[in-house]
């Protein structure tokens, strides 16, 4: 992450600034800092945003007669314990989604996220902005793609547990369950039509 500014804004002022602005910016310890770092080359933006693509459609095809919703990149999520505000690549809401105000732009309940892995994100999504996420209470499960290459990591939090890794998944005939909601992803599916390096 990059900073916008060294001024400190409150997530008041943020919210103001983030509402009006043409790109999306994520919000920590009261500095903003933009989303959307260049990419090596065209071939892993487009295995990104297809494999995006791809999850959203097979969770919402499990899913939709359901009381769940799936959300895209455009979602706002804040980690209410750390003050974090983000925008995970996929968001599952089981229930009820509740947000931050009225604007309803801003998701503080979270059942399950994904993130799609790519060379500029990976250490940080693996890292402190999965440490972020383990705080959230109403999340269930934490979902890596890889984009560079075919790989998956599926970590979840049983009640009373800590974090673990559940899933790991590397070739396409591998399939793997998110428990929490129900949903079974395979990785073919995940890939169908993904271009790789």
């Amino acid at each position: 992450m990059s900073k916008v500014s060294k001024t400190f804004l409150t997530p008041e002022q943020y919210l103001e600034i983030e509402r009006k602005a043409e790109f999306k910016s994520e919000y920590y310890n009261g500095q903003m800092f933009p989303m959307g770092e260049p990419r090596p080359h065209n071939l892993v933006k487009g295995a990104h945003s297809l494999i995006k693509t791809n999850v959203s459609g097979q969770l919402y095809q499990q899913l939709r007669a359901r009381r769940c919703e799936v959300y895209s990149s455009d979602q706002q999520v804040l980690v209410v314990p750390t003050g974090l505000y983000t925008y995970p690549d996929l968001v599952v809401v089981c229930g009820e989604p509740r947000y931050l105000d009225g604007d309803l732009d801003t998701l503080v309940n979270p059942t399950v996220i994904v993130e799609v892995l790519s060379p500029s994100t990976e250490a940080y999504d693996r890292g402190r902005k999965f440490g972020h996420y383990r705080t959230i209470e109403s999340l269930k499960a934490y979902l890596m793609v890889a984009s560079e290459l075919i790989g998956a990591e599926l970590f979840t939090k049983p009640p009373g547990n800590p974090w673990q890794l559940t899933a790991e998944a590397s070739r396409l005939e591998d399939t793997f369950e998110i428990e929490s909601i129900g949903c079974r992803l395979k990785l073919a599916d995940i890939y169908e039509k993904v271009e790789l390096g």
